[in-house]
């Protein structure tokens, strides 16, 4: 990818930051800069509101074809308007998991019923998707889940009994995608066989929502219940078996432009680490000097590797190589900022800055853990980028 911007590529850049700037104000206004669901700041009806406010403005659906109502943009753009998004304080999406990873499965799963039904709703910011793939026997090693799926020929419906765990957004989605087993497993087969990919609704008896509390305070995760819960006989991608082949396309669309998005956040947090240094001395110590400019080399290298992975053509190991390079890099920038801020790290003090570092840190606790932990990640580049046995 070349790294010199073209002058349409700058004008599109000065196009995002100035419909930001005449929008991201009035109503939305407390919204600016709130990351998601873990920020004390972070109103859910106004995110949604504001993800409308996005789609009015054609925001939404950048690379998506225009067949589906997108806007079909490169992916040079599209890593522009990620990266402006964020830089004018732009709030965490919550349609990502809609938008990114629902809709490019359905594009190439879907049949053109399904696509005429929900493509619109998630371009639109009407509906809401949480992801139902984590089981407490079935994290990171998915292909263990025991979620049930039965058809009921007499209703023309699947009925659905399991449970999922770390949900994101679950209590403020309508519909989840749900990993489940359709099949009876036969000796000797492979676990990742006799599974569906179905598309669920989760506002209909037989679906419980529990949030979790989680280290920072927030619920941004759910326990979901499915107690006999149903759905359409015909709400399913790809042919009932051959759900895995679904489940690993989605986990493949996690790579992309948005992935330049969430550097640009980390910057900004590492922005807020050196605004803190500077302010209480902390920059005049040699040592965490030095380990701020090897922060920030971190940082340029992600984003070289992210650049350099990008795109349809991408090398599909590379995920792995990713997660656990930028999951690593932003629990150390987590450490960083509590060392930065010394003694103030264990106080209440009320100051705005001090309070985002520590949430930094207790959120970043969890980054080398959920979507697949370090330990799985160093398997999977063991065994698909160094040719290693099982």
């Amino acid at each position: 990818m070349n790294l010199h911007e073209t002058p349409q590529e700058q004008a599109f850049r000065a196009e995002v930051c100035a419909w930001m700037q005449a929008h991201l104000c009035g109503e939305f206004a407390p919204l600016r800069g709130a990351a998601g669901l873990s920020d004390p700041h972070y109103d859910a009806q106004l995110a949604k509101r504001w993800e409308q406010e996005l789609a009015r403005g054609g925001w939404t659906g950048l690379g998506w074809p225009a067949e589906h109502g997108g806007r079909n943009l490169p992916l040079a753009q599209q890593i522009i308007f990620h990266e402006e998004y964020v830089r004018c304080g732009g709030p965490g999406r919550i349609g990502h998991i809609g938008e990114t990873l629902l809709a490019p499965t359905l594009m190439a799963w879907g049949t053109p019923e399904q696509k005429a039904r929900f493509l619109p709703g998630v371009l639109s910011g009407q509906d809401y998707w949480a992801q139902g793939y984590s089981e407490p026997g079935a994290g990171s090693d998915l292909a263990g889940v025991r979620t049930r799926a039965r058809l009921d020929e007499a209703r023309g419906e699947w009925v659905i009994d399991g449970q999922k765990v770390w949900t994101s957004w679950a209590h403020e989605s309508n519909w989840m995608f749900v990993l489940a087993r359709c099949e009876e497993r036969l000796p000797g087969q492979p676990r990742h066989k006799g599974l569906i990919f179905l598309l669920v609704p989760l506002d209909q008896p037989g679906v419980e929502i529990r949030p979790i509390r989680q280290i920072t305070g927030a619920s941004e995760f759910n326990e979901v219940f499915l107690d006999g819960a149903r759905t359409e006989a015909s709400l399913h991608l790809g042919a009932p078996g051959d759900g895995w082949k679904v489940a690993m396309y989605l986990l493949g669309c996690e790579r992309g432009a948005s992935t330049l998005g969430q550097q640009a956040h980390f910057r900004a947090e590492l922005q807020d680490v050196i605004r803190a240094a500077r302010a209480n001395g902390a920059a005049r110590d040699p040592v965490l000097r030095q380990r701020i400019a090897q922060a920030a080399l971190g940082l340029d290298t992600l984003r070289s590797h992210a650049l350099r992975t990008s795109g349809e053509q991408a090398d599909p190991r590379a995920a792995s190589v990713s997660k656990y390079a930028w999951s690593n890099w932003r629990r150390s920038l987590g450490e960083l900022a509590m060392e930065v801020l010394g003694p103030a790290a264990d106080l209440a003090d009320g100051n705005p800055l001090h309070d985002g570092l520590r949430q930094l840190w207790l959120s970043s606790r969890a980054d080398t853990i959920y979507a697949g932990s370090n330990e799985i990640q160093l398997n999977l580049m063991a065994e698909r980028a160094l040719g290693m046995p099982r």
